[in-house]
C-alpha cells in the first residue's frame, strides 16, 4: 500500500509541477517585455529541472522488472587467492555494503561468517532487508579488484587482491519455491570458530546438499544446530531461485541467438587506492575519483548505471 501511495504521490506532484510550469510560461508570453519577465522564465526553468529529476527517478523505478527485484537479497563474499590481503578486502566490502544499506534505511543480518586467523574474512553470507534490495544489489555480482599499498606488507609494496560477490534473492519455501525434502542431504559437523567457550564442543554446524543440482551450503555461525539449519536453508533457497533465473535467461538468449555474457567470475570493478584514487566499473564505464566515499557506501551511481546498462542489454 505504501509503495502504491508513493507512486500516486509522485504522479500528482509531476502533474502539479507541469500545471504550474504552463501557467508561468503563459504569463511570460503575455509579459515578455515587462520587467518581471526574466524572473518568470527563471522560475519556469527551475520547475522544469525539478520535474526532470522526478521523471529520472520514475524512469529508474521502471527498470525493476525482474521476478525477484522487489525482494530482500542474500550476499555472499569470498576472498580470492592472496591470503590475508584478500581476506581483508572481503571484510572491506562487507563494511561498504553495510554502510550503503544503513544510508538507505535497510537492515543487515549476518547469516554465516568465518573469520580469518589473523584478520579479515574467509567467507561471509549476509541478508540485506529493504525495498528492492535485490533489484539494486544484483549489479554487484562478480569479481571486485583492489589495488593498494598493503598494510600487512612490511616492505610497503603495492598489492592486487580479488574477492567474488554473489548476489541472491531471498525467497520463501512454499511461496516462491517448492523443495522436495527427499532431494536434501543434511550433515552436521563441528563448527570451526575462532575459539572461546562452547566453540567446537558440539556438532552444531550444518551442511545441506541439494542432490539434483549438487548445490551445497553450510552454516556454522550460530551455536544452535536448529538456527544453523534454518539459515542454511535460506541460503539454499536463494541459490536455487538464482539458478532457475539463470537457466531461464540462458534459454532466452539461445532462442535469440545471443552470446551469453559471463558475469560471474569476471572482473566487474576496480578499486585503486595507489598510485591514484579511482573506482571504475568495467561494464558501464562509470568512474568515481573519491575511493574513500565509495568504501563508505556511496555506490548508488554504479548501481543505477548498471540498471540502465542491463535494460539496454535486454531490449
Amino acid at each position: 500500500m505504501g509503495q502504491l501511495k508513493d507512486k500516486l504521490r509522485i504522479y500528482d506532484q509531476l502533474e502539479s509541477l507541469m500545471e504550474e510550469w504552463n501557467v508561468l510560461l503563459q504569463m511570460y508570453r503575455e509579459l515578455e517585455k515587462e520587467e518581471d519577465a526574466p524572473e518568470l522564465l527563471k522560475e519556469a526553468e527551475e520547475l522544469s529541472l525539478k520535474a526532470a529529476s522526478l521523471l529520472d527517478k520514475e524512469e529508474l523505478r521502471l527498470l525493476f522488472k525482474g521476478r525477484y527485484d522487489e525482494k530482500n537479497t542474500i550476499i555472499a563474499l569470498h576472498p580470492g587467492a592472496g591470503g590475508l590481503e584478500a581476506q581483508d578486502w572481503a571484510e572491506m566490502l562487507l563494511r561498504m555494503y553495510t554502510r550503503w544499506a544503513e544510508k538507505r534505511g535497510y537492515s543487515v543480518e549476518i547469516l554465516d561468517l568465518l573469520p580469518g586467523e589473523e584478520a579479515g574474512l574467509k567467507s561471509v553470507a549476509f541478508l540485506v532487508k529493504g525495498e528492492k534490495a535485490y533489484g539494486y544489489l544484483q549489479a554487484e555480482r562478480g569479481v571486485h579488484r583492489l589495488v593498494r599499498i598493503s598494510p600487512f606488507d612490511a616492505g610497503g609494496r603495492r598489492h592486487t587482491s580479488f574477492a567474488s560477490v554473489d548476489v541472491l534473492p531471498e525467497v520463501k519455501e512454499g511461496v516462491d519455491l517448492e523443495v522436495d525434502p527427499d532431494d536434501l542431504r543434511i550433515d552436521t559437523f563441528r563448527s570451526r570458530g575462532a575459539g572461546g567457550q562452547h566453540v567446537n564442543t558440539t556438532d552444531s554446524a550444518v551442511r545441506i546438499t541439494h542432490i539434483p543440482t549438487g548445490l551445497v551450503v553450510q552454516c556454522q555461525n550460530e551455536r544452535s544446530q536448529h538456527s544453523n539449519k534454518e539459515r542454511a536453508m535460506r541460503i539454499l533457497l536463494a541459490k536455487l531461485a538464482d539458478l532457475a533465473q539463470r537457466e531461464q535467461k540462458e534459454k532466452l538468449q539461445s532462442l535469440r541467438g545471443e552470446q551469453k555474457e559471463i558475469a560471474w567470475g569476471s572482473q566487474i570493478r576496480s578499486y585503486v587506492f595507489h598510485p591514484y584514487s579511482l573506482v571504475k566499473d568495467h561494464r558501464t564505464g562509470v568512474e568515481i575519483g573519491d575511493v574513500q566515499a565509495v568504501m563508505d557506501g556511496e555506490i548508488d551511481l554504479f548501481l543505477e548505471a548498471f540498471l540502465r546498462y542491463n535494460a539496454r542489454l535486454q531490449s
